[in-house]
C-alpha cells in the first residue's frame, strides 16, 4: 500500500524526469541541427527552408538569448487560435484539442467542490481505525470514501455530490457535442469542393457472365442513376505487386548507403556476406552484390505489372463510383442498391489519402468470418494480459504480499527499495507493458478488412478502451484488492468478505495516482522531447540522405496516433468520474495532466504532426458515448460501494442516476449522431446550385478522373523511370487517357491542391512521403 511518502518519491521522480526532458527538449529543439525533427510541418508546408548559416552555425545555435527563453514554446502553442489550427492542421486535429478542454472544464469545477465538501467529511469519519487489524491501508485513505462509518449519514453528502457531479458532466457533454456537430457541418460547408463527396464506394459487385466488373457497374449505373452517373474507378488487387516494391525499396536503401559509404571511402570498396542478417555465408561487393538485387526485382515487378494489366481476374469487386452532383451522391449511398441486400453495397468514400488499399481485395464473404476470429483473438487477449496486470499490483501492495511470504520482508522493509517499489515501479511497470498493444490492436483491425484509414483507427481505439477498462482499471482494482486484502480474505468469515472489498475498492487510488504521474506527467514530457524520431532522422541524415528529397524523407513527424491516444485519454475521464466522489485526493492530478497535455499536443499538432487524413470529427460520436459509459461505470460502482456501507435508506437514491444517463445518450445519439453519418440532401442541394451559378463551365468529369486512382500506377511511372518503359493503359474499359507515363501521373486539379499519400504498408513503414493537407 503506497503511503504519502511513496507518493511523494512517485512524484519527485516524475517531476525531475518531465522537467529534465523539457529542459532537453529547449535546448534541443533551437539547434539548427534539429530543425526537421522538432518544426518538420513547416518544412513539408514549405514555410521554412534550409538554413543559409555556415560553419558551426549551421549546426549549433551561438545565441545566448534564446537559451534564456526555453519556456516561450509555451505561449507559441497558445497564439495560434482555433480557426488557425482548423485552417493549419484540419478540423480533427483541432477537436481532438478539444477534448483536453472538455477534461478541464468537468473536472476543474468538481474538483474544487470536491475538496472543499468531501475530503472534510471523509476524514472525520474514522472508521479506518476501527479495522487496523483486518485492513491494510495508508494515511491517503483517511481522505476516501473508506473512512467514512458503515451506516453513517455522512453518505447523503457523498449522494449529493454524485446527482452534481452528474448532471454537470452531462451538461458539458451536451454543450461540447453540440459545438462539435455545428463544427463539423460548417467545416463542410465551408469546405472548397472535395472528390469524396461526388464519390461512392460500391463493395460485392457481381460477376456477371460475360460482363468484366467495369461493364457491370456501368451498366448498373446508368440504369439505375442515369441522371447523374458520371464515371467509375475499377480497383485492381496489386496486393503482390506492393510488396514487391517494399522488397525493392529496402535493398535500394542498403545500396544507397554501401554507395555513400563508398563515395566517402574511395579507397575500399564495402563488402558482406550473403548469409543470414549478413552474418553468414560468401563475402561479396556489397554494392555489385545489392545492385544485382535491385536490378532482379525491378525484373520482377515490371512483369507483375504486365500481369495485373492484362489479367481481368486482377479487378476486384470494388469500385468508386462518381456522380456529377453531391446530391446524387448522397441518394446512392445513403440507400440499398439493390433487391438483393447484399449486392452492390455502397457508401461514402473515404477522402483518397483514407483509403486503406490492401483491404478493398479481401472477399466480403469473409469479412465477418474475420471479425468473428478477430473478437474472439481480443477477447482472449484481454485476459492474458491479466498475468502482467496481477504482477504490477503485486508490487503495488507489498504489505498483502509480507502476510502470505514474511521470507520477503528483509529485502522488501528497505526504505529505498520499499518506496520505490510503491511508489515508481508499478506505474512505469503497468506502461511498458501496455508499449506494443496500440500496434497489436491496430494490426488486428485491419485483418478485420475496413477500408478507410480512420476507420482502423476507430475500431482498434475501441479495442483499446475496453482492453483498459478491463485490465488496467477493472484488472487493477480486482487483483490489486485480493493482493492487499489476501490475510484477510483467508482468514474472516465468508459474510464479511464483502465489505472488505467495499473498504478496500478505494485504496486503489493511491496506484492510479503512480500511474497517473508516470503516464500523464513523464509521458507527455517525453513526448514532446521526440527521442526516438531525433536519433532515428540522425542516423538516416549521416547513412542515407544525399539529396534534400532523401532528407525530406528521413523527416518523421508522425500524427496524432488516436488509436492510442484516445483510449489514453478516455481512461483519465473515467478515473476522474469514478474516483470524484470515492477519493478525491486523486482529482487535482488528473488536473495536471489535462493542462500539461494540451500544451504538449497543441505545440505537437501546430509543428509537428501531419495530419494523414480528415474525417471531419467523425470519431466525437465515440469519444461522446464512452464518456457517457465511464460516467455510468461511475454511479454504478459507487452503487455498489455503498451497498457494502449499510446505507439501505440512501442507496436506492443512486439509481435514478444510471436512469438519467441511459436516457441522456440515447437523446444525444438521436439529436447529433446523424450528422457524423449522414450527409443532408438540404446541404448537397444548396451547394450544387451555388457551384453551377458560380464555376458554370466547370468540367466535373476530369476534375474526377485520377482522384481514386489505384496508387499502382503512381508506380508503375516510376518503374518506368527505371526501366526505360512508357506507354502505359490505365483502364482498359473506363478510362482511355492514359497514353503515357506523364498523363498517368498527372494529378487532378483536387490532388495536386491535396497532396495525396495512400496507405499501403510498404509505404508506411519505409516511405514516409507527408505531403501538405489541403487548404
Amino acid at each position: 500500500m503506497a503511503t504519502l511518502q511513496d507518493l511523494g518519491v512517485s512524484a519527485f521522480i516524475n517531476l525531475v524526469s518531465a522537467f529534465v526532458f523539457l529542459i532537453l527538449f529547449a535546448v534541443l529543439r533551437i539547434q539548427p541541427v534539429n530543425d526537421r525533427v522538432y518544426f518538420p510541418k513547416w518544412y513539408i508546408t514549405g514555410s521554412r527552408t534550409r538554413s543559409a548559416l555556415r560553419g558551426v552555425g549551421k549546426f549549433v545555435n551561438l545565441n545566448i538569448w534564446t537559451y534564456l527563453t526555453f519556456l516561450n514554446w509555451i505561449p507559441g502553442a497558445l497564439r495560434m487560435s482555433e480557426s488557425e489550427i482548423i485552417k493549419h492542421a484540419g478540423l480533427d486535429s483541432a477537436v481532438y484539442l478539444k477534448i483536453y478542454i472538455l477534461g478541464l472544464k468537468i473536472f476543474f469545477p468538481i474538483t474544487v467542490l470536491a475538496l472543499l465538501v468531501l475530503i472534510p467529511v471523509n476524514i472525520s469519519g474514522g472508521t479506518l481505525l476501527s479495522l487496523r487489524k483486518e485492513v491494510v491501508f495508508s494515511d491517503i485513505d483517511k481522505l476516501s470514501i473508506s473512512n467514512v462509518s458503515p451506516g453513517s449519514q455522512r453518505f447523503f453528502v457523498h449522494i449529493l455530490m454524485a446527482y452534481i457531479f452528474t448532471f454537470w458532466t452531462l451538461y458539458m457533454l451536451y454543450k461540447e457535442y453540440d459545438n462539435v456537430a455545428h463544427m463539423r457541418l460548417h467545416f463542410l460547408a465551408s469546405q472548397t469542393r472535395r472528390v469524396d463527396q461526388f464519390t461512392v464506394i460500391v463493395r460485392n459487385i457481381p460477376n456477371l457472365p460475360g460482363h468484366t466488373i467495369s461493364e457491370t457497374v456501368d451498366e448498373f449505373f446508368k440504369r439505375n442513376h442515369h441522371d447523374h452517373y458520371l464515371g467509375q474507378q475499377p480497383v485492381y488487387n496489386a496486393n503482390k505487386f506492393i510488396k514487391l516494391i517494399s522488397r525493392r525499396d529496402r535493398l535500394q536503401n542498403w545500396l544507397d548507403y554501401y554507395q555513400k559509404k563508398y563515395e566517402r571511402h574511395p579507397e575500399k570498396r564495402p563488402t558482406t556476406k550473403t548469409g543470414f542478417l549478413g552474418c553468414c555465408g560468401r563475402r561479396v561487393d556489397s554494392i555489385d552484390y545489392y545492385q544485382a538485387r535491385v536490378d532482379e526485382l525491378n525484373r520482377k515487378i515490371s512483369s507483375e505489372r504486365e500481369r495485373i494489366l492484362k489479367d481481368k481476374k486482377s479487378l476486384i469487386p470494388v469500385s468508386f463510383v462518381t456522380f456529377d452532383s453531391r446530391w446524387g451522391a448522397a441518394v446512392c449511398a445513403q440507400t440499398q442498391q439493390s433487391r438483393n441486400p447484399t449486392r452492390y453495397l455502397t457508401d461514402w468514400a473515404p477522402e483518397p489519402r483514407d483509403v486503406y488499399w490492401q483491404n478493398l481485395a479481401i472477399p466480403f464473404f469473409s469479412l465477418s468470418i474475420r471479425r468473428l476470429l478477430i473478437s474472439i483473438s481480443v477477447f482472449a487477449l484481454v485476459f492474458f494480459y491479466m498475468i502482467p496486470i496481477a504482477f504490477v499490483q503485486s508490487l503495488a501492495n507489498l504489505e498483502g504480499l509480507e502476510k502470505v511470504a514474511p521470507f520477503l520482508r528483509p529485502v522488501i522493509e528497505i526504505k529505498v527499495i520499499k518506496s520505490f517499489l510503491q511508489g515508481f515501479l508499478p506505474g512505469l511497470a503497468l506502461k511498458i507493458f501496455l508499449y506494443i498493444l496500440p500496434a497489436v490492436l491496430l494490426m488486428m483491425s485491419k485483418i478485420e478488412g475496413y477500408t478507410a484509414l480512420s476507420s482502423l483507427e476507430r475500431k482498434a481505439a475501441a479495442k483499446y478502451y475496453y482492453f483498459m477498462l478491463v485490465n488496467v482499471f477493472l484488472g487493477s482494482i480486482i487483483t490489486g484488492t485480493a493482493f492487499e486484502q489476501l490475510y484477510s480474505f483467508l482468514h474472516q468469515p465468508p459474510e464479511q468478505i464483502p465489505r472488505t472489498i467495499g473498504v478496500s475498492i478505494p485504496m486503489k487510488a493511491t496506484f492510479f495516482m503512480t500511474y497517473i504521474m508516470v503516464d500523464g506527467w513523464a509521458g507527455i514530457a517525453s513526448e514532446i522531447l521526440r527521442l526516438k524520431p531525433l536519433v532515428i532522422y540522425h542516423l538516416k541524415n549521416m547513412f542515407l540522405v544525399k539529396t534534400e528529397r532523401d532528407r525530406e524523407k528521413a523527416m518523421d513527424p508522425g500524427s496524432i496516433e488516436m488509436p492510442e491516444n484516445l483510449p489514453n485519454l478516455q481512461l483519465y475521464f473515467l478515473l476522474g468520474l469514478v474516483y470524484a466522489v470515492v477519493t478525491p485526493v486523486l482529482l487535482p492530478f488528473i488536473l495536471v495532466f489535462f493542462v500539461f497535455a494540451f500544451l504538449v499536443y497543441r505545440h505537437q499538432i501546430i509543428n509537428v504532426y501531419i495530419q494523414e487524413y480528415e474525417s471531419a470529427a467523425a470519431f466525437w460520436p465515440f469519444v461522446n458515448s464512452r464518456m457517457v459509459f465511464s460516467l455510468l461505470i461511475s454511479q454504478l460502482l459507487l452503487l455498489g460501494l455503498l451497498s457494502t456501507k449499510k446505507a439501505a435508506n440512501s442507496t436506492p437514491l443512486l439509481v435514478v442516476l444510471p436512469i438519467i444517463t441511459i436516457w441522456f445518450h440515447y437523446y444525444c445519439k438521436k439529436r447529433f449522431e446523424p450528422a457524423f453519418r449522414k450527409y443532408p440532401l438540404e446541404e448537397a442541394t444548396e451547394k450544387d446550385t451555388l457551384e453551377k451559378v458560380s464555376e458554370p463551365n466547370l468540367n466535373l468529369k476530369n476534375y474526377l478522373a485520377n482522384a481514386y486512382l489505384h496508387p499502382i500506377f503512381r508506380e508503375f511511372n516510376e518503374v518506368d523511370e527505371e526501366v526505360g518503359e512508357v506507354n502505359v493503359r490505365v483502364d482498359k474499359s473506363q478510362y482511355e487517357a492514359a497514353e503515357s507515363p506523364e498523363s498517368i501521373a498527372s494529378p487532378s486539379e483536387y490532388q495536386a491542391e491535396s497532396h495525396y499519400t495512400y496507405h499501403y504498408e510498404y509505404q508506411q513503414e519505409y516511405q514516409h512521403e507527408y505531403r501538405h493537407q489541403f487548404s
